[in-house]
């Protein structure tokens, strides 16, 4: 599974030029998205499906099974936090339920959309092609009677925004400490996964700093006496 990681304008005070896509744990300050969502969005439950869309928002802009989902460019990005950073997602692992959102609930609908039933979701298949339905085979099909629960909104993050929205090596603690869910999702789940892996080794390395200033001042003392 690939992801790639985008960081919001908000977070960064200036854009340096970079590549468009980076790979996931290269942090680049200034990359983006396009989308700046300055404070928690209002998220409205789409009918009979356990996806939220925020009906102000200026981007097809989604919640789902614990983190937020925006479609730009025909490009899938997903964060665990309302304004990012972004992580690009492969289209052949952006869960069915997100991509069974109807046309009618995209903010912000590309050229291709148009003519396509808004009651209905967007014809991937057509747009991306025979491989990628082969791939995803059924995504269309679903027991409409037999839809997940939806997963609650992360409200907590409310409280942050403006100079307060968390820097991206905070947000992971900060969310495992305020939001007790269980994603289903592969993909959600991976994100988590290599999240604590990454603070682990963020947290030892600090551990190793402090170990050796400790090895460091004994030997001095050790000198001194």
């Amino acid at each position: 599974m690939r992801y790639q990681l985008f960081v919001p304008l908000m977070l960064v005070g200036s854009v340096v030029p970079a590549p468009a896509q980076v790979s996931l744990g290269v942090r680049l300050p200034g990359l983006s998205i396009g989308i700046n969502q300055p404070s928690f969005p209002r998220l409205i439950q789409v009918p009979n499906q356990p996806v939220y869309y925020a009906p102000a928002s200026d981007s097809n802009y989604f919640f789902y099974d614990g983190m937020y989902w925006v479609y730009r460019g025909d490009e899938w990005y997903a964060s665990s936090w309302y304004n990012g950073p972004w992580d690009r997602i492969d289209r052949e692992d952006v869960p069915m339920y997100v991509l069974r959102v109807p046309v009618r609930y995209y903010r912000q609908p590309p050229a291709y959309f148009r003519g396509w039933q808004g009651d209905a979701p967007p014809r991937w298949g057509e747009h991306w092609g025979h491989d990628w339905e082969q791939h995803r085979g059924g995504w269309d099909k679903w027991d409409r009677h037999a839809v997940p629960a939806p997963a609650r909104l992360p409200v907590y993050q409310r409280r942050y925004l403006g100079d307060r929205y968390p820097h991206e090596d905070e947000q992971h603690e900060i969310h495992r400490q305020n939001y007790r869910y269980q994603p289903r999702e592969p993909v959600v789940l991976e994100h988590y996964q290599q999240r604590d892996g990454e603070n682990e080794h963020h947290d030892n390395g600090h551990r190793d700093k402090g170990e050796g200033k400790g090895k460091r001042g004994h030997e001095k003392n050790r000198d001194k006496d």
